[in-house]
């Protein structure tokens, strides 16, 4: 990514992105304001807190920077919807995916927003950090964030006098990631983003309510799962000749018994289906280039239907992924699931679920060069206003890159193979499937 240097003029390229997010604020001093601290995130700093920033950059201070935050009167969600729509028109050739991952701030003390001692994948353990879900589209030419959202941990939601000196607006109730995370995709696409997939780690993969809430919406999705996660075989099923599934069970009277396909068809882990599997089903597949060298392993795949609480059998099908070593080589075994992409191959299966990783190098690059975690306020309002003016950063650089080639990070030639041929989407337009049928 390319780092700016400071000065005390503003930026033409930078002046002119941030012109139309200017008329969000009311006051001259807030739209300085907007410009110093955008061009401070962009700087070469060591550190991009409000203070330091101020101290850095000719013409604003510190205090003027935090007021920015805090006082004065703009909507952070204007900025993000505007944002989008920016970049669905600017930096987006369709057929895209959403993905969907969360990462930690570590942080001392209990009184910042959010803050607990929680497990975060970023740090590889429990600690006092805040976490923050996001959402990030890519596609087979660009990516960019399109939203971020704190975290709320149970316990502080409950405390309602401690979410009052937080700022926490009050509508704001405990939420699951898996419920925020759908609400970003709902923000998103009413802002114009429709991805043709979602794709997720096991921390969402694993909860059953955020895939029926994607299978719900119709979105496909490659979800990473846990080995435990259990299935039943959809040859068993549709070989089975008992009696439909119970209706479910509606709270009332006694909870309804298993179905004679529930009691015929027994539920296996994935682990357990997966081993089961012969050396034929295996096949070697590169997914694209890395830093030494192609990166591959043997996957196989098997068509199972999703199991519910207590057993329930769900109508719903889908393809269980397998992923191990090449003979004699290290690394993981991992199992996926992939629903509503049944016009794909193994192949083009295998690298879209790969595209994740670009996630992880946004991150990187935001905490690295655009201060994602340098926030060092407490409140709501202050929080979320910085997570905005960091990815409009990111998408400023994204929108440079794409105007001048020299800039352009180079991109795996295999990502593009990662999109294999599918009915690419005019940007903002919904994806179409056929009405009733799960795929």
């Amino acid at each position: 990514m390319a780092i700016i240097k400071a000065g005390a003029e503003p930026l033409a390229a930078l002046g002119a992105f941030l012109k139309p997010f200017g008329e969000l604020v009311v006051r001259s001093e807030s739209r300085q304001a907007l410009e110093r601290y955008a061009t401070g995130l962009l700087a070469d700093l060591p550190r991009k807190t409000a203070s330091g920033m101020g101290r850095a950059l000719p013409g604003i201070s510190g205090q003027r920077l935090q007021s920015f935050l805090t006082r004065a009167a703009w909507d952070s969600g204007e900025m993000d919807r505007l944002r989008i729509g920016q970049m669905v028109q600017g930096a987006s050739v369709g057929n895209g995916v959403l993905v969907v991952d969360d990462t930690g701030f570590a942080k001392k003390g209990r009184h910042s927003v959010g803050v607990a001692r929680q497990y975060s994948g970023t740090l590889g353990r429990v600690d006092n950090c805040q976490i923050v879900v996001s959402t990030h589209y890519v596609d087979s030419l660009y990516d960019w964030p399109v939203l971020a959202r704190l975290y709320l941990p149970e316990r502080w939601a409950k405390d309602r006098a401690r979410c009052r000196r937080a700022q926490v607006p009050k509508a704001a109730r405990f939420q699951t990631k898996g419920q925020i995370a759908l609400q970003l995709i709902e923000e998103g696409r009413a802002a114009g983003v429709i991805p043709r997939a979602v794709l997720i780690d096991a921390g969402y993969g694993n909860q059953n309510p955020f895939l029926d809430g994607l299978e719900a919406r119709q979105l496909a999705y490659g979800a990473g799962i846990g080995v435990a996660v259990r299935f039943r075989l959809a040859e068993a099923v549709e070989g089975d000749a008992g009696d439909p599934p119970a209706p479910p069970y509606a709270g009332k009277g006694r909870p309804r018994k298993a179905s004679t396909l529930e009691r015929r068809v027994p539920s296996l882990k994935a682990q357990t289906i997966l081993e089961g599997l012969s050396a034929k089903a295996w096949r070697r597949v590169t997914w694209r280039e890395g830093t030494k060298g192609p990166l591959v392993k043997q996957f196989a795949r098997v068509r199972v239907y999703r199991v519910g609480h207590r057993g329930k059998h769900l109508g719903s099908s889908g393809w269980l992924i397998g992923e191990r070593p090449l003979s004699g080589h290290g690394g993981d075994r991992k199992q996926s699931l992939v629903w509503g992409l049944d016009e794909l191959g193994l192949k083009e299966q295998v690298r879209l679920l790969h595209v994740r990783w670009i996630v992880e190098r946004f991150y990187q690059d935001a905490k690295g060069e655009l201060g994602l975690d340098d926030y060092e306020g407490r409140h709501w309002p202050g929080l979320h206003r910085h997570l905005a003016l960091v990815l409009l950063a990111h998408c400023f650089l994204t929108l440079q890159q794409r105007q001048d080639p020299a800039q352009r990070q180079p991109r795996p030639a295999s990502l593009a193979r990662g999109f294999p041929p599918g009915r690419p989407q005019k940007p903002g337009r919904p994806q179409t499937r056929p009405a009733g049928r799960i795929v």
